[in-house]
């Protein structure tokens, strides 16, 4: 495996990253996704050992290669990279880094360049769309240098202009997809529109607003932002898209006149957050919205050509030209086309630090490895185990973010089990995909108990129960063994005016949707918990899936969210120092640490019993001798007094076993939660 990759660092339209042919990465896509976290230095806030910036925009990756699309010149597959976070995610598109796809592919030899300019008809994988990409190449050679400023870039550059080909529909197989270019949805009239991104439209006006608003001042109005997630969740029934309360799709956006009768101004959402300035693809929208008749922010006397719409965001300005063919009802836009520019920062080769593959890559190799093989095998059989294992540090992946409570438990046991072990143990948090990223991981690892995973209840039993998983939580990990149990605690944000469980019933009885709950992900024990007191109760709640508990708990104390179900472990603290009210136990009994907290059966919801479990798993076909070993020194960590303790004072019960017991745990867990999913009908989405 490869540890130098040749690589270009551009920046693109506003983004910034890596660009690979994909030749240059390795062909398999989990130890692919492994390269691009060390390229970017994803394990960290900061990125200080990668190229990224500690931004999402600067966390950026350009895959290219020849298409294999008849008509089409490359193919074009965005990642976008973690921050803090060791994760890849190919879902999304970003129109920003298809700036600096053809340049990139005309320097590589992918695309002869012509004299003056060059297309280049780009397909993207990841919507499986076609964009031509009109690059200046005076000479032959693609130049960056220009005149053209786009806003969020310093200094000025040569224009690269992105016509979208496949915009209209591509969603739901129409432009308009109701049937109609202005519904009334919940008493306002909006436009449903999948032009490049699925929307709906609101004119701010009809929302009490001036549509210049920050986007602070829009997401902290939580009664606003509730009203938008209702005719949100309405328009994409009216869309054909199903329920769409756990999709991000179709996006909100709040218009409102421009500067001129050639520009509007446009507040988009992500869509439970307003967007710090504003998509791409959003863009096109509007600027489709605006330029067709007979949408709620339609501007001016529609007319047959080419036109230029600038949209304005809170950072400033995207200037879309628009074709449209046709007139009154019969309009249609022909094509959509923006301007970005790009960069070439740097060229060469990047080197990926070995701790991110999960398998050994080349390079130096250890001494012991030298040894003539028939002394290497007399030494192996001669050595006893204790001297075999471990001969080098060891990892345990938490598959959730620094800070939470799977994190800081680990790290408790870690400290004592290292020296039991005679070895170093590191903690790698490996957050994302609701743990599934951190479980592929270890599955993948190396059987030689090198590479562990403080799994729980959420990874081993729920996720897997809700979705299908490029895992298997029981034939893909050896148990090692249990580490105990924490209840699931209903907290609310000390400033909601819900005085407890059965006013909360009340109010969300009164009025759906009126708050939101914050989970650490889909498939995890708080989404879960949630659901089945949704289910129970007869509410609806607006879910928000966080990637972890930790942000999830710090939205839910700052507000922005109002209820969430944490275990008592994660929760506690929050709760004594009154950042966080506790209002039931989602649990068989009372807690000890909080007895006047009353279960939520006492409360009047049955049906709530959400007790997380945490547990040790190496990869499948760990030598039974090492996974014993491994058992042995866990079972003696969690007798001690000291251990205990900590982890009780946060709200959790030691519980040791066999690795046999763990793995029959597992399995009964993975059957009542397939049984939670089906009665509940929850998606992945």
């Amino acid at each position: 495996m490869k540890q130098a990759i040749p690589c270009v660092l551009m920046r693109a339209g506003t983004s910034r990253g890596p660009f690979f042919l994909r030749d240059w990465l390795p062909q398999d896509e989990a130890v692919r996704d492994e390269a691009l976290i060390g390229a970017i230095g994803a394990s960290d806030l900061l990125q200080v050992d990668g190229v990224g910036g500690g931004s999402t925009l600067t966390s950026k990756v350009a895959i290219v290669s020849r298409s294999t699309q008849p008509g089409c010149d490359v193919d074009y597959l965005f990642a976008q990279v973690g921050v803090g976070q060791k994760s890849v995610d190919t879902r999304p598109n970003c129109g920003n880094m298809l700036s600096g796809v053809a340049p990139f592919a005309i320097e590589q030899g992918l695309v002869a360049a012509r004299d003056g300019e060059t297309t280049v008809r780009v397909f993207n994988v990841n919507t499986r769309s076609r964009i031509d990409v009109t690059v200046q190449t005076p000479d032959g050679r693609v130049t960056y240098d220009g005149d053209t400023g786009i806003d969020g870039v310093a200094g000025t550059a040569a224009p690269i202009r992105l016509n979208f080909l496949d915009a209209w529909g591509a969603v739901t197989g129409s432009v308009f997809p109701t049937g109609q270019r202005i519904d009334t949805i919940d008493g306002l009239e909006v436009t449903c529109i999948d032009a490049a991104m699925p929307l709906v439209i609101m004119r701010a006006g009809d929302l009490g607003l001036n549509g210049r608003e920050t986007p602070a001042e829009l997401d902290a109005d939580l009664a606003l932002m509730a009203r938008i997630e209702t005719l949100r969740r309405a328009a994409g029934e009216a869309m054909g898209l199903g329920d769409v309360s756990a999709s991000v799709i179709p996006k909100p956006v709040i218009a409102s006149d421009g500067d001129d009768a050639d520009s509007v101004t446009s507040r988009y959402f992500t869509p439970r957050r307003c967007h710090a300035s504003h998509a791409v693809t959003g863009a096109i929208g509007v600027a489709t919205a605006f330029a067709l008749p007979g949408t709620v922010i339609s501007g001016g006397a529609s007319r047959s050509g080419v036109r230029a719409i600038s949209v304005l965001h809170p950072q400033g300005r995207i200037d879309v030209e628009v074709a449209v063919e046709g007139d009154g009802a019969g309009a249609r836009i022909q094509r959509a086309a923006l301007v970005r520019t790009a960069r070439k920062i740097l060229e060469g080769e990047i080197h990926i630090p070995p701790y991110v593959f999960s398998k050994p890559t080349e390079g130096d190799k250890p001494m012991k490895r030298l040894i003539a093989p028939a002394v290497a095998v007399a030494l192996a059989a001669s050595a006893p185990l204790a001297m075999a294992w471990p001969d080098k540090v060891i990892t345990v992946v938490v598959p959730t973010a620094a800070g939470g409570g799977n994190d800081a438990m680990a790290r408790t046991i870690a400290q004592k089990l290292g020296p039991l072990l005679g070895q170093t143990i590191i903690i790698d948090n490996r957050a994302g995909a609701n743990g599934a990223i951190a479980s592929e991981f270890v599955a993948r690892a190396p059987a030689d108990g090198h590479t562990l995973m403080f799994g729980y209840i959420a990874t081993h039993a729920m996720n897997p129960a809700l979705q299908k998983l490029r895992y298997d939580p029981v034939a893909d990990f050896a148990p090692i063994g249990l580490v105990g149990y924490s209840p699931t605690l209903m907290v609310a944000s000390s400033t909601v005016p819900v005085k407890d469980v059965k006013d909360l019933v009340a109010q969300l009885k009164a009025k759906p949707d009126k708050y939101t709950y914050a989970s650490a992900g889909n498939g995890t024990a708080p989404h879960f918990a949630a659901e089945l007191f949704k289910l129970n109760a007869g509410v609806v709640m607006l879910g928000v899936p966080y990637k972890g508990s930790a942000p999830a708990v710090g939205d839910t104390i700052g507000g922005q969210t109002q209820f969430m179900f944490p275990s008592l472990f994660t929760a506690l603290p929050h709760v004594k120092s009154g950042k966080l009210r506790a209002l039931a136990v989602a649990g068989p009994k009372r807690s000890a640490l909080m007895p006047d907290v009353p279960t939520l059966k006492e409360a009047g919801v049955d049906g709530v019993d959400v007790q997380q479990w945490y547990g040790f798993f190496a990869p499948a076909k760990t030598p039974k001798p090492i996974i014993e070993q491994i058992n042995k020194a866990l079972n003696q960590v969690l007798s001690d007094k000291e251990i205990i303790k900590r982890i009780e004072d946060h709200g959790a019960d030691v519980e040791t076993s066999t690795p046999e017991q763990l793995g029959e745990l597992v399995k009964s867990e993975l059957a009542k939660w397939k049984g939670v999913v089906q009665r509940a009908k929850l998606t992945a989405e």
